[in-house]
């Protein structure tokens, strides 16, 4: 007979999840109210997106994402990353001042002018994912006079 402990493990993640996506709902709220985002384009599909992303990678719920979180995402994404270049993406996102990366901070580079490395991996991870341009069946064969 089975246990009942696995169950409730899942029951309580799924609590817990949902639970954060309110929380996310919230944050996302306060993005859609403010005038400094008014002209941002499709905003409530992006903050939506973003929410999704962001959960599937806080992975202790406590609503940031830590070095195992980014380190899962960069893999998922097919761009695995060193211990440092996470450090260093983790400080970019935040300006230094944690080692997680809280959703505000990630909504922030996410619609925010400067480049983060992290931002630039998301739309490229997105484009490659949301458009069929990618030719099927091996690549196209090549001669030395095409290498760059």
């Amino acid at each position: 007979m089975p246990s009942n402990q696995n169950l409730q493990g899942g029951k309580t993640f799924g609590f817990l999840k949902s639970q954060q996506r309110d929380r996310l709902e919230e944050i996302n709220k306060e993005y859609l109210e403010d005038q400094k985002y008014c002209d941002e384009e499709d905003l409530a599909e992006k903050l939506d997106s973003f929410k999704n992303k962001y959960a599937e990678f806080d992975l202790n719920d406590q609503g940031d994402i830590d070095m195992m979180g980014l380190k899962r995402m960069m893999e998922k994404l097919g761009v695995p990353k060193t211990h440092l270049e996470m450090k260093k993406m983790i400080s970019e996102v935040t300006g230094g001042s944690s080692d997680t990366i809280n959703y505000r901070d990630f909504v922030k580079m996410m619609l925010g002018k400067r480049s983060a490395v992290l931002k630039l991996v998301m739309i490229f991870e997105d484009k490659a994912n949301g458009s069929g341009c990618k030719p099927g069946g091996p690549p196209p064969k090549r001669d030395i006079a095409s290498l760059p």
